[in-house]
C-alpha cells in the first residue's frame, strides 16, 4: 500500500461560483421640477388660445376692425355735436322770444296807461261833472325831426257849447335868444313861407292838429305860444314853456 499523503484541500478544484446578478437601476430624480411645470402651463395656455381662435374662426365671429370702431365713434361725436348745436339754437330762440314778449308786454302796458289817461281825460271833459270851458289848447307837444325841424301836436278842446262846431285856424310863435339877443319868431318865420296859412281845425269837443316848424341855427327857444283864430269869436292865445312842450321828446320820457 502506498502511503500517499491525503489530498490537500487547497489542491481540490474550486467549486463554481454563482454569476453575479445585475444591480437594480437607481431611481431618476429631475433636477428642475419647477421648470417642467412652467413649460406644461405654457403649453396648456397655448392650447387654450389656439382652441379659442379656432372657435372664433369656426363660429364665424368677425374680428373687430379698429377703423370701424373709429368711424362709429366719430359718427357718435358728430351726432352729439349736432344735438348741442340744436339745443343751443333752441335756447337762443327761447331767449329771443322771451325778450320779444317782454318788449310786447311793455308796449301793451304803455298803451293801457295811455288809454286810461285818455278815458280820464274824456270823463273830465265830457262827463256830467266836467267843468265848462270854451275854446282852448289843452296840450302842446313838440318833437325834433332833424335839421332844425320840429313837429308839433296841439290838442284843442271846448265843451262850453255842446254840439256846436268850432272852426278856425292855429298858428304858433316861439320866443328865444339868438346871438345874445331876445328874438320872436312868428308863424311866417317858423314856416319859412310868406303869408303861410294857419293849420285849420274843426271839431265839436276836441281835436288834435299837427304841423312842422323850422328853427334857425343858433336860436335857443324859451317859450312857445299857440294862437287860435276862431271863425266867429275873439282870438285865443296860450303859452307854454319850451321845457314843458318838449318834455316827452327828451330821452327816457
Amino acid at each position: 500500500m502506498n502511503d500517499a499523503p491525503p489530498p490537500d484541500a487547497s489542491d481540490a478544484p474550486a467549486a463554481p461560483q454563482p454569476a453575479p446578478t445585475a444591480a437594480a437601476p437607481a431611481p431618476h430624480h429631475d433636477p428642475h421640477p419647477r421648470l417642467t411645470y412652467i413649460l406644461i402651463a405654457v403649453l396648456l395656455v397655448s392650447l387654450g388660445f389656439g382652441a379659442w381662435g379656432l372657435s372664433v374662426v369656426l363660429g364665424g365671429r368677425p374680428a373687430e376692425d379698429p377703423r370701424a370702431q373709429l368711424r362709429a365713434q366719430q359718427a357718435q361725436i358728430e351726432d352729439l355735436e349736432q344735438r348741442v348745436t340744436t339745443l343751443t339754437r333752441s335756447d337762443q330762440i327761447s331767449r329771443d322770444a322771451n325778450r320779444d314778449l317782454q318788449s310786447a308786454l311793455t308796449e301793451r302796458e304803455e298803451e293801457i296807461a295811455g288809454l286810461r289817461a285818455d278815458v280820464a281825460f274824456y270823463e273830465r271833459f265830457v262827463g256830467a261833472t266836467a267843468q265848462r270851458r270854451g275854446l282852448s289848447v289843452h296840450e302842446l307837444l313838440l318833437q325834433p325831426s332833424g335839421d332844425g325841424v320840429w313837429h308839433f301836436t296841439a290838442t284843442l278842446t271846448q265843451n262850453l257849447n255842446r254840439g256846436a262846431v268850432s272852426r278856425g285856424g292855429l298858428k304858433l310863435s316861439i320866443e328865444g335868444t339868438r346871438d345874445g339877443k331876445l328874438q320872436r319868431l312868428d308863424w311866417v318865420d317858423l314856416r319859412q313861407q310868406h303869408d303861410a296859412p294857419p293849420v285849420e281845425y274843426s271839431f265839436k269837443y276836441f281835436q288834435q292838429v299837427e304841423g312842422d316848424v323850422l328853427l334857425p341855427k343858433g336860436f335857443s327857444p324859451v317859450r312857445v305860444s299857440a294862437h287860435l283864430d276862431p271863425a266867429g269869436g275873439a282870438e285865443v292865445e296860450q303859452s307854454f314853456t319850451w321845457a314843458d312842450a318838449t318834455a316827452r321828446s327828451a330821452p327816457g320820457a
